[in-house]
């Protein structure tokens, strides 16, 4: 029996709730509120209690599963199960009153992501996928764009913040793209660049320097929604590589480009 339904059923309103957390806190929050983990790597008392939140209601769900969390509410890991938990994916966008964050909420069993959620709060969408049983979006089913052309794609990245040793061959990245697409797009939160081009908004995503917990639950919802995921030399470790490809029937042509400049501006 696939008890995954059932999973994401009581998983639901623990996301809902901590969504609402987060948009009633974000009416009062003040930037003296910020912390610093890193250069350029923001924390607030926000991502912290929302963490607490989703680790809370994960552990009831499945108290025998681990967690993988961005601000470390639990180290604890497990053999079979274990969640992997963004509270606050788009923090700076948070603490700057830019509304587009999200909270992204995957379960990995074994080293296979089987079911991912991302609550894009601001517009009330609940992504969500299964493994095997397809994406949605707020209880509709969703794809990715049926368009195949480069030349007509929309596309998202994310910008270097802190680690800036790819800085060149990005740069080089861009520079290509910039040229053969409608253009780029920087939203501030990865997981829902993967969401939207889960729903077709996007045709593309790409970024490196990511964790787990950025991309764990929206490249499932990707490849559920119907589309290709791969990292820059378009293997299989994206989810704890630090690297990510995501597209529709571009991907191919997309991926070329970037392991091109990739290679090449780092070698």
């Amino acid at each position: 029996m696939n008890l995954l339904p059932q999973i994401l059923d009581q998983l639901r309103p623990v996301i809902l709730q901590t969504g609402q957390f987060i948009r009633d806190e974000a009416m009062s929050f003040s930037t003296d509120k910020i912390e610093h983990k890193g250069f350029n790597d923001l924390v607030s008392y926000v991502d912290k209690q929302a963490e607490i939140q989703l680790v809370e209601g994960c552990h009831k769900i499945l108290p025998e599963a681990g967690f993988i969390t961005e601000e470390g509410t639990s180290t604890k890991k497990s053999d079979e199960y274990n969640w992997i938990i963004d509270p606050l994916d788009g923090t700076t966008n948070f603490t700057h009153g830019l509304p587009i964050y999200s909270i992204s909420v995957a379960l990995m069993q074994n080293e296979k992501i089987v079911l991912g959620v991302v609550y894009e709060i601001n517009k009330d969408e609940f992504f969500h996928a299964i493994d095997g049983l397809g994406a949605f979006c707020n209880g509709e089913t969703i794809s990715v764009s049926n368009n195949s052309m480069l030349k007509d794609s929309l596309l998202a990245t994310g910008f270097p913040y802190a680690n800036f040793e790819g800085m060149d061959a990005y740069l080089s990245i861009l520079n290509s793209l910039m040229q053969c697409t409608h253009g780029l797009r920087r939203m501030g939160s990865a997981a829902v660049d993967l969401a939207y081009v889960a729903c077709g908004r996007f045709e593309g995503f790409f970024e490196y320097n990511l964790n787990s917990y950025d991309v764990a639950a929206g490249t499932l919802i990707v490849k559920e929604a119907g589309g290709i995921v791969s990292d820059f030399s378009g293997g299989y470790n994206y989810i704890f590589g630090g690297e990510i490809v995501a597209a529709n029937a571009v991907h191919s042509e997309l991926l070329n480009i970037i392991k091109k400049e990739w290679n090449n501006s780092k070698g």
